[in-house]
């Protein structure tokens, strides 16, 4: 069967999951989105699908002068106004629209910058919420101890949705490496994530990307990221941490200005609008994870699991012969994606296309392959399954080959119970 060439959004999904950035569509590396995040389940099929339009030469979940560093003071009047939001500040430069109006991108660069510690930047860039595309902003911040990349995005999420349990949360350690996560309820009920970690989780580059993470009760979704490094990849590490501490972090992703950028976006129906995912057929009232189990090989004990609820979901299994790490995405709604991902694809009969590929885990990771077969039903229904030599797939394989051979992995992917009205 023939090999897909493209690179897949979906395979570093288990790190990049975390990686809910506006601005991550524009990623240098769209197969990163299978196997690198929890989460980055996070990532909003508009967004998914710009990734990969946007960036096939080459993406890996989620979603960028000097001067003297100066400590930020609560009682810095630059501070204090941006934390009321731009139109609370009297300066004409700094004011920005109403909540009814939308914010452009100038407004929340501004807005940004007013936020942070005194520094130089460049490589500005920014979306408002005049426009389809979710709103963001990356600059490159120097305060004249190197320089680093930032970048903020905003979202909706519907309040008590499956998404909005997945927001501001730790990732599985089993699956994302890193220093420390901690969450927190604030006293509006907003939940705060706040995570320092790596931008490869097997550290193969010293790249480091820390984050802050804000859910509140009325679904106003927003994060802020930072690396040590003026580009997310491909650029020498500038310091030895980012430029913004954990609490700086918090400071500036809680201010109030952004929840009012969110206030502005449009309304739409479609879930790329509010981030929510519809309900993937075939499962009905089981998840993805529990309609997974049940096609596996009886001979496969279950060891670990973890993903979504609608859309993403992965299992450890165990042969005897050590733990195999099985992840799989369902995805409706990718009929636009067959010309880009599925081009030279084998064609079923019945209109189904499909491809394999085995390949490396990830880098630094000893002996690891992953084996993934992709499938495109005529209704547009996305079904990916990988499977790995190891129980996480930043660790060294424990075993010759993953636990599913790529046959029993292409009988997973093509079953019926994925199919609409199964």
């Amino acid at each position: 069967m023939p090999e897909n060439q493209h690179e897949d959004p979906f395979e570093d999904r288990f790190a990049a999951a975390l990686r809910d950035t506006g601005h991550s569509f524009r990623t240098d590396d769209p197969a990163a989105l299978v196997g690198r995040g929890e989460v980055r389940g996070r990532r909003k099929q508009l967004l998914r699908r710009t990734a990969v339009l946007g960036g096939m030469t080459g993406v890996a979940l989620v979603g960028v002068g000097a001067t003297l560093l100066l400590t930020p003071d609560v009682h810095d009047p630059r501070r204090t106004s941006a934390a009321a939001g731009p139109a609370a500040t009297a300066s004409p430069s700094a004011a920005s629209p109403s909540p009814a109006e939308p914010f452009t991108g100038d407004d929340i660069l501004r807005s940004l910058k007013e936020l942070l510690p005194q520094g130089a930047y460049k490589e500005e860039q920014a979306q408002g919420t005049d426009s389809l595309m979710p709103p963001y902003a990356h600059v490159v911040f120097d305060d004249g101890r190197g320089a680093a990349a930032l970048g903020l995005s905003f979202g909706r999420v519907e309040p008590g949705s499956e998404q909005a349990r997945q927001r501001a949360t730790c990732p599985d350690k089993a699956l994302v490496k890193y220093d420390d996560c901690t969450t927190a309820k604030l006293p509006d009920g907003s939940r705060l994530a706040l995570f320092q970690g790596y931008e490869y989780a097997d550290q193969r580059a010293d790249t480091k990307r820390w984050y802050a993470e804000l859910l509140t009760p009325e679904g106003h979704h927003v994060l802020l990221t930072e690396w040590n490094a003026p580009a997310e990849k491909g650029a020498p590490v500038s310091r030895p941490q980012p430029p913004l501490s954990v609490e700086q972090l918090k400071e500036v992703v809680t201010a109030d200005v952004w929840q009012r950028v969110v206030d502005s976006m449009p309304s739409r129906g479609d879930r790329s609008a509010t981030g929510e995912a519809a309900p993937s057929p075939g499962t009905r009232d089981k998840t993805i994870g529990d309609t997974l189990a049940g096609l596996l090989p009886r001979e496969l004990n279950i060891v670990g699991e973890g993903g979504q609820e609608s859309e993403y979901a992965y299992l450890v299994v165990d042969d005897g012969k050590g733990g195999s790490l099985v992840q799989i995405n369902v995805q409706p709604g990718m009929s636009d994606m067959a010309g880009v991902l599925f081009e030279d694809a084998e064609e079923l009969s019945d209109g189904r296309l499909v491809t394999t590929r085995q390949s490396p885990g990830e880098k630094g990771a000893e002996g690891v392959v992953m084996w993934t077969v992709d499938t495109l039903r005529p209704d547009g229904l996305r079904v990916v399954i990988s499977a790995f030599n190891t129980p996480a797939q930043h660790q060294d394989a424990t075993r010759d080959t993953p636990a599913l051979t790529m046959e029993q992995l292409r009988e997973i992917a093509l079953s019926t119970v994925w199919d609409a009205g199964a």
